[in-house]
């Protein structure tokens, strides 16, 4: 007795089977997660927001040089001692030198969403620090508001 087994086809279907879906998932899911480890997007926010910083301190105390430079020395306020806020209510410099030697004055990317004061009659408040030695009168402008583990941005001249 033969049989006959050309009657019996298989036909082979067109596509990917759950379990090749599901893998491919699976790996892409691996791979994003390690690539989100290594850039760690909170870091790189804190990286930005620190180099801002940087900027700002050095833009603030390049505006009060130059002031400086044309008032025969004369600061653009009685700066103290002692780290005093560069704000309305505080330590007011906005007037003397904006928009003459600085656009804008700058304000930390944590405060007021980092809106840089133009108009200098309302109150701000630029959450930076000025002080002046009592030593030499070296001038200070500081950044306590660093991020991450950035220690207080400062700048002397």
């Amino acid at each position: 007795m033969k049989m006959n087994f050309s009657k019996f086809t298989f036909q082979k279907e067109k596509g990917f089977t759950l379990i090749e879906l599901l893998l491919v998932i699976g790996i892409l899911a691996v791979l994003l997660a390690i690539t989100l480890i290594a850039i760690n997007p909170a870091r790189q926010f804190q990286a930005a927001n620190n180099t801002k910083r940087r900027s700002d301190v050095n833009a603030v105390l390049n505006a009060i040089d130059q002031y400086q430079a044309e008032h025969s020395g004369t600061l653009p306020a009685t700066i103290p001692t002692t780290a005093t806020v560069i704000g309305k209510s505080t330590l007011d410099i906005c007037a003397a030198l904006v928009p003459t030697y600085i656009a804008a004055l700058p304000v930390d990317p944590s405060t007021n969403g980092g809106a840089a004061v133009t108009d200098c009659t309302s109150s701000y408040n630029t959450n930076y620090t000025a002080s002046m030695s009592a030593t030499n009168s070296r001038i200070t402008i500081s950044a306590p508001a660093t991020e991450g583990s950035t220690p207080v941005i400062s700048i002397m001249r």
